[in-house]
């Protein structure tokens, strides 16, 4: 059995751990609040925009434009979403496995890493981190959302990449968060269950030009608010994390405590074992 001094000593270990532990649920608890409202006000123009603009290019018939078509390039960007601090539960590792997982060859995957945990990890994996917006997890604008998206449209458009998702975690409430890897560019009608009224999508001015104006919108738009969903989820999943923390730490300070006083109630009765022992030879 451990002396009574080493499990006093670790009970104070765990007792501080606890106290960081306690005061980091505090801090995402607060932020949670402020980002939980932003983000399910966020939430309905993000499925508006991604149901309209599907729909829209699904009923276009068959246009001459490079977002509706698949590409002869394979390679792909994928834009991940994750957090620049762990400590998070799952919440990083849960986005990561959307592209390790997701059956992504690594040698035609290009990253555009917003998160500092989600790009160390996937450059440990042999991942091409092609940008990285780190400093956008934490804080960050619509403009900083247009950024983005510029520079990685500029590649679709070049042929450098033939397709492009997001990946990211979507915030459902305070204890759930799903994963999620969405498929922004191309917009194919085969992939999306598009309920047709008979009707074709007439554009003015002509096709091209009108898309030049609403694809980088619709990207920056989903991005954004993938961003602001992302965030909440990052609070929400790290106030469970040291919540679950804390509640293990008190559990282990009980079982201590117990442990503690068994060996002082030992202690105590061999010493009087001893003196009884004592008095009795000297009688």
């Amino acid at each position: 059995m451990a002396s009574m001094r080493d499990i006093k000593r670790r009970k104070a270990g765990v007792q501080s751990t606890q106290q960081i532990t306690k005061a980091m649920k505090l801090v995402s608890t607060v932020k949670l609040q402020r980002a939980k409202v932003r983000a399910l006000q966020s939430k309905t123009y993000f499925s508006c925009m991604y149901d309209t603009v599907v729909s829209l290019l699904a009923k276009a018939g068959n246009l001459d434009v490079p977002y509706t078509q698949k590409q002869e390039c394979t390679r792909k960007a994928i834009i991940v979403l994750t957090s620049n601090r762990g400590l998070a539960g799952g919440y990083n590792s849960n986005v990561v496995k959307l592209i390790t997982q997701g059956g992504f060859a690594k040698e035609d995957v290009d990253i555009y890493a917003i998160g500092r945990k989600g790009r160390e990890t996937l450059e440990r994996r042999g991942y091409t981190i092609k940008a990285d917006f780190s400093e956008l997890a934490d804080e960050f604008e619509y403009a900083d959302a247009i950024k983005v998206c510029n520079q990685i449209l500029k590649a679709y458009d070049e042929k450098e990449v033939g397709e492009i998702y997001l990946a990211y975690t979507n915030f459902k409430n305070t204890v759930s968060q799903t994963p999620m890897l969405l498929k922004l560019l191309p917009v194919l009608p085969e992939e999306h269950e598009i309920e047709s009224d008979g009707l074709l999508m007439n554009f003015e001015p002509q096709d091209e030009e009108a898309l030049k104006m609403i694809i980088p919108k619709y990207m920056t738009s989903l991005l954004h608010g993938a961003l602001i969903e992302s965030l909440a989820s990052e609070n929400g999943a790290r106030m469970q994390a040291m919540d679950n923390a804390t509640n293990n730490a008190q559990e282990m300070i009980d079982s201590l405590t117990l442990l503690y006083n068994r060996a002082r109630q030992g202690s105590i009765t061999q010493e009087l074992t001893e003196i009884i022992a004592g008095a009795e030879a000297i009688s």
